[in-house]
């Protein structure tokens, strides 16, 4: 695998999840963590370790939780600050916020 590919894992309970950034199966690259309010997902935190920024790694976990929001039809709720600025930064996605 290219080391500057991307994996994105979903991991969803019933009331809560994430979805996991890594370049292998063995590094954590980032994560974004997300709990179950009013029938919306409430997008809490997103983490990326200092030493991966820079590489669009968050970007890429939000995006992976906009197309799920798409495909499955629930709503976000952005109260992660990075999620809420890229909510700003994508008027697409305005159908979105819950």
């Amino acid at each position: 695998m290219n080391s500057d590919e991307i994996v994105i894992e979903r991991r969803n309970r019933v009331t809560h999840g994430e979805y996991v950034a890594s370049f292998d199966e063995k590094a954590t690259a980032g994560r974004l963590s997300w709990t179950l309010r009013d029938g919306a997902r409430d997008a809490q935190h997103t983490h990326v370790p200092a030493a991966m920024r820079g590489r669009g790694i968050a970007a890429r976990l939000v995006e992976a939780l906009v197309r799920d929001a798409r495909s499955e039809g629930f709503k976000i709720i952005p109260s992660c600050t990075y999620v809420a600025a890229q909510f700003d930064r994508h008027p697409d996605w305005a159908d979105l916020r819950a």
